[in-house]
């Protein structure tokens, strides 16, 4: 049960900095998710938003990021 505790512990606290990263981007003007090459259709009945750029940046962040944690940890 202390295994579950810190892994909800650990989730936490990385929401935490993820929030406050996304809300310092947003104070310092970066356009996250509203990138040049993010697809936004407006149509008569409706709309669709799909940040495709953003995820491409967001997915090549966390990989280097996860790696260079992995490195640090198995050292």
């Amino acid at each position: 049960m202390e295994n579950i505790a810190r892994y909800i512990i650990f989730a936490g606290i990385g929401l935490l900095i993820i929030g406050a990263i996304v809300f310092g981007l947003a104070k310092l003007n970066i356009p996250i998710g509203r990138l040049p090459g993010d697809i936004h259709i407006e149509g008569p009945n409706g709309s669709f938003y799909f940040p495709l750029v953003t995820c491409i940046i967001l997915s090549i962040a966390l990989t280097v990021i996860l790696n260079l944690v992995g490195r640090f940890l198995n050292k």
